[in-house]
C-alpha cells in the first residue's frame, strides 16, 4: 500500500538527482543501483528483492494527471534496478495502466510481469488470462497466479498446460489473509508450483511459523503483498523518529525499516509495496539498497514496532 511517512527532503532531492541523470545518460552508460537480489529456487534466476505492487494505484483508466504521476513511478521503479511488476484482473484497469505506460516507456523487455486468474471455470479462466495477454501487451507474462486461490485445482491445470506451451514462465498462488494460511500450505505441500504471494509484515508475522519455512522446504519462491499492513504501520509509526541503531542497516526511514525487516528473511524472494507517488516509490526501492537486518536485528526491530 502507499506509504504516507517520505524520507527526508534531502534524501529525496538526493534520490530524484541520482534518477534524473540516470536518465539523461546514454542508456549503456545509465547504471541502476545494486538492488539486494534473490533468486527464485526453481531456476535460479535472480531478481531484485524490492518489486511494485498496483492494487488500489494502477487503477485510474485514462485520466492523464493519474497516469502521469504513475508513468513516472514506473520509469524510475526501472531505473533504480526494480523489475518484478504485480497486477491482477481484481485491480480494475491497473493491468490496462501497466502495459500501456510500459509500452510508452520502451521496458516492456525489462519488467517481470507477474499477474492472476481470479474466477471459476476452466473457460472463464482461459478467457480472462487472454484478455490479460491484451491489456500487458505481452505475448508471455512471466508469472499467473491464482489469485487468493479461486477454483485453485482448474485453473492451476490450464497454468500448467501453458507453462509448458511456454506462454508461461512460472506459476503460483496467492492469498492476503491469515484466515488463507491452511489452505496455501495444502497446495504447497501438495501442488508443483513456483511462486506462492501472501501478508507478511513487522506486524503481521504468521508467516514465520509455517509458510515461510515450507516455502523454503519445497523450494517456492516468495512474493509478499501487504508490507505496510495496509498502511497501519505508519500510523503506528507516527511522529516517532527512527531509532539511532537503524543506521547500521542503512535505513533512513520507517518505509525502508518496515522493508529492510521483511527482506532480512532469508525465504522472502520479493516484497512488493504498492504506490502512486513517485517519491514513495523512491524511498521504498532504498530499502533494497545497503546491508540487510540478521535475525537478532530483526528481532530488535520487531520489539521495537510492538512497543510503541
Amino acid at each position: 500500500m502507499e506509504n504516507p511517512h517520505s524520507p527526508s527532503r534531502r534524501e529525496i532531492l538526493r534520490l530524484a538527482a541520482g534518477a534524473t541523470a540516470a536518465a539523461l545518460m546514454p542508456s549503456a552508460l545509465a547504471a541502476a543501483p545494486a538492488q539486494l537480489m534473490r533468486k527464485i529456487p526453481k531456476s535460479g534466476e535472480a531478481l531484485p528483492a524490492v518489486g511494485l505492487g498496483s492494487s488500489r494505484t494502477f487503477d485510474v483508466g485514462t485520466a492523464a494527471v493519474e497516469r502521469s504521476a504513475l508513468r513516472e513511478v514506473l520509469k524510475l521503479f526501472v531505473e533504480q534496478g526494480g523489475r518484478v511488476v504485480d497486477s491482477s484482473p481484481m485491480y480494475g484497469e491497473a493491468e490496462s495502466v501497466i502495459g500501456d505506460l510500459a509500452a510508452e516507456l520502451g521496458i516492456a523487455g525489462q519488467v517481470f510481469l507477474a499477474t492472476k486468474v481470479w474466477t471459476s471455470g476452466r473457460d472463464a479462466g482461459i478467457r480472462q488470462m487472454e484478455e490479460s495477454f491484451k491489456l500487458l501487451r505481452t505475448k508471455r507474462i512471466d508469472l499467473m497466479q491464482v489469485h487468493n486461490l479461486s477454483d485453485w485445482k482448474t485453473q492451476l491445470k490450464t497454468l500448467r498446460e501453458w507453462k509448458d506451451q511456454g506462454r508461461l514462465r512460472y506459476i503460483g498462488i496467492t492469498h492476503y489473509t491469515e484466515s488463507a494460511y491452511d489452505d496455501l500450505a495444502k497446495v504447497m505441500q501438495s501442488e508443483d508450483i513456483d511462486f506462492v504471494q501472501f501478508n507478511y509484515s513487522i506486524a503481521e508475522r504468521a508467516a514465520e511459523d509455517r509458510l515461510l519455512p515450507l516455502a523454503h522446504e519445497r523450494r517456492i519462491a516468495v512474493l509478499v503483498n501487504r508490507p505496510f499492513a495496509r498502511s497501519g504501520l505508519f500510523e503506528k509509526v507516527r511522529g516517532k523518529t527512527l531509532p539511532p541503531w537503524a543506521d547500521e542497516i542503512d535505513c533512513t526511514s520507517w518505509a525502508q525499516f518496515f522493508l529492510k525487516f521483511i527482506l532480512g528473511h532469508p525465504a522472502v524472494t520479493c516484497a512488493i509495496p504498492a504506490t502512486s507517488k513517485p517519491k514513495h516509490l523512491l524511498d521504498n526501492m532504498q530499502a533494497g539498497l545497503g546491508r540487510q537486518p540478521d535475525a537478532a536485528t530483526r528481532e530488535r526491530m520487531a520489539r521495537l514496532v510492538a512497543e510503541l
